[in-house]
């Protein structure tokens, strides 16, 4: 094999959690190590999410279970242990299918002998953690109720094909992503990107790509960033790296031949030197990777002949992706919807009101896929009720239906999504209601929204002219009803707490102010509470408004100094 050294290039990496390893490594190899961490794992707000997945599971009511990661088995089980014995909680995950992306969360498993049904081959990506659950699990899946442990975002794309072959999936996080706390290293790496201050970048993960762009925008300097690295060799650790790298409009000068850390390193340490020549001599890039010994081929493990005639590895090729993609293997959108929902969630702190809520999540939806119409329906009391619309509507907040009827109903019924092209209006399911224009469009969208493996509401989105919705919309819209599912439930919960609170509220009200009518006009409590529905409906004031007002007068009177001097 062919000698790795660095030569003394300058190589930054963003890695946190094993940032001693990987600068030691750098340093082994001849190279000059700055190792800034990108990514910090921060605890949830709230452990209930994983505390609500034990308990479901120890009762029975999952069939698989998806492990993303062996920090997030370690994370899960910790959490899990405050509250449930983790003896009873391993023996429950032993009866279930468990699924681990990749040696990691293999390997934390295998410490809690919990064995693994089924694990994704290299590179590990959630495609290929999807390929496994379907060649190994075909004949079952339908009927399937999975629990997918995440980590840091969610991951959109995967839990949208998922739900399309399984009953039901239930998220599971168990920490999440933010940026160090001291950003200073992270400005300084993006200068040093920008002016050359560096040779050599490695990423080893999607989100250090991502926070390192998101200090660029804050600086102003996304542009100096991008143009910093045409100048220098950029490495990314595999395809799904690799696609958030090509979103941002960067392209990566290789791949490793397998996606481990070790790998990378080494490699970078035979090939970047000779890219980074070409580089500066102004030969384009994909030459300049052709001309330092890297192939782009279609194939994962090819060998070629260096000087020396000695066979050496071939990096795998970066693989070609379209320039907009608009998920990013999960990352990208799945960091875009988490800021989407810690601005709900922030609104429901706020103690803005349900609607309030339920309208931002319409623009949201209506801006990720263009519609004439679109109808939130909620679940209460075992009815849809209509709770917002796109359009202006007198009919939101007094049209429901029970579960079943209609093709909203039949959507909740079923959780699934229903896409009709044209002639909506004669679906055998249809039901129409006469106050509601929509219900003469051609088109339309239906998906269920869904938390904690049940239905809380129901998306529709509906057109004036026929629309064939393409399968990247029906998945779309599927994912926002997985998303935007809990804060639906949070904020209508608190409306309803309210709501509860403020007729408590009033009946205390109504109960003293009857209590002070009848010592004051010795009459009997019925005659008393007639009187204040009698001055509530001439006054045209509330009940509560009524009570209040006795309450006052009679809060007066106890400060007149007649009453002091009794």
């Amino acid at each position: 094999m062919a000698h790795a050294s660095f030569d003394g290039l300058r190589v930054l990496s963003l890695e946190s959690r094993r940032s001693k390893e990987v600068a030691k490594l750098i340093k082994t190899y001849g190279g000059e190590a700055f190792v800034v961490p990108a990514v910090r794992e921060v605890p949830l707000d709230t452990p209930q999410p994983v505390l609500d997945f034990a308990a479901s599971l120890i009762a029975g009511e999952f069939d698989m279970v998806v492990f993303f990661t062996g920090v997030g088995v370690k994370a899960m089980m910790q959490i899990i242990e405050t509250k449930y014995s983790s003896v009873e909680f391993l023996t429950a995950l032993r009866k279930t299918r468990v699924v681990a992306r990749g040696p990691k969360p293999q390997a934390a498993l295998r410490e809690l002998n919990v064995p693994s049904s089924a694990i994704a081959p290299e590179p590990s990506t959630w495609r290929e953690l999807l390929d496994t659950i379907k060649n190994e699990f075909a004949d079952v899946l339908p009927e399937m109720r999975v629990a997918v442990q995440e980590y840091g975002a969610t991951n959109p794309e995967f839990l949208a094909a998922l739900s399309e072959m399984t009953t039901q999936v239930t998220r599971v996080p168990v920490y999440q992503w933010a940026l160090p706390e001291n950003l200073q290293p992270l400005r300084e790496s993006v200068l040093a990107v920008a002016n050359a201050g560096v040779d050599v970048v490695v990423f080893m993960s999607a989100v250090q790509v991502i926070h390192l762009f998101q200090i660029a925008e804050q600086m102003g300097c996304v542009d100096d960033l991008r143009a910093g690295m045409e100048t220098i060799v950029v490495i990314s650790i595999g395809p799904t790296t690799t696609e958030v790298l090509l979103h941002y409009g960067v392209q990566p000068d290789f791949e490793p031949s397998r996606p481990k850390m070790g790998f990378v390193i080494n490699e970078a340490a035979q090939y970047a030197g000779k890219v980074l020549r070409q580089k500066k001599s102004g030969v384009d890039v994909a030459l300049a990777t052709r001309l330092a010994g890297l192939t782009f081929s279609s194939s994962a493990a090819k060998t070629d002949q260096n000087g020396d005639g000695e066979a050496v590895a071939i990096a795998r090729p970066v693989r070609k992706v379209a320039a907009s993609t608009p998920t990013m293997a999960g990352f990208r959108d799945g960091l875009g919807p988490m800021d989407f929902l810690h601005e709900i969630s922030s609104r429901i702190a706020a103690a803005d009101s349900f609607h309030t809520v339920l309208e931002r999540i319409v623009e949201f939806v209506t801006t990720a896929v263009p519609c004439d119409s679109c109808f939130i329906y909620v679940l209460e009391d075992q009815n849809l009720v209509l709770r917002a619309s796109k359009n202006p509507h007198s009919e939101v907040d007094r049209v429901g239906m029970p579960i079943g009827q209609g093709i909203t109903g039949w959507v909740a019924e079923h959780r699934e999504p229903v896409a009709i092209a044209a002639n909506a209006s004669i679906d055998p399911r249809f039901k129409a209601f006469k106050n509601l224009p929509e219900d003469h469009f051609e088109a339309m969208l239906s998906t269920p929204i869904m938390t904690a493996s049940k239905v809380v509401g129901v998306i529709n989105l509906q057109h004036r002219l026929p629309y064939q919705h393409k399968t990247s919309e029906i998945r779309l819209l599927s994912m926002l009803g997985f998303l935007v599912g809990a804060e639906i439930e949070r904020a209508r919960l608190e409306s309803e707490n309210l709501q509860l609170a403020s007729r408590l509220e009033t009946r205390k009200a109504v109960d003293r102010a009857k209590g002070i009518l009848q010592r004051d006009m010795t009459i009997s409590e019925d005659d008393a509470y007639r009187m204040m529905q009698r001055e509530s409906r001439q006054r045209r004031k509330s009940m509560r408004e009524i009570a209040e007002a006795i309450l006052l007068s009679e809060d007066l009177r106890k400060m007149r100094p007649e009453s002091v001097a009794k």
